[in-house]
């Protein structure tokens, strides 16, 4: 559980910061940013190192070509920023069933997996159809 001592980054903060980078992204560039495309392109990458002229073949990587670009740059800065974020915070732990979590339903890694991994296919299935 959080402590009072904890130097957590204030949720207000970050999230007006978060909203300013995203102005300005709109601002600057014209384009949202989001991630659910970038997992897909990810996947993408990942499997033409084993069949290029698979990935090739497909109707969604004809139109758009898996690549490194500037959505999947932010969504690695996503992850670096929060490393560095929990780092300088001193908040990082390595946890497989969060504080919250076990509260409520118990230790159980197992378990807590496959909810979490359930929760995410819906929400890309969601982002996805979204076309997000």
């Amino acid at each position: 559980m959080k402590g009072i001592d904890d130097k957590g980054w204030s949720p207000y903060l970050a999230g007006a910061l978060a909203g300013i980078v995203m102005i300005l992204s709109v601002w600057i560039t014209g384009k949202y940013f989001g991630a659910s495309t970038t997992f897909v392109r990810s996947a993408g990458m990942i499997e033409k190192v084993f069949s290029a002229e698979r990935v090739g073949k497909m109707d969604y990587f004809i139109k758009e070509v898996p690549k490194i670009e500037w959505q999947w740059m932010f969504v690695f800065g996503i992850f670096m920023g929060s490393l560095i974020s929990s780092t300088t915070s001193r908040s990082f732990r390595w946890k497989a069933v969060p504080d919250m979590w076990e509260d409520r339903f118990g230790p159980g890694k197992m378990k807590r997996a496959v909810v979490a991994f359930i929760g995410g296919m819906i929400a890309m299935f969601g982002a996805r159809l979204a076309d997000g």
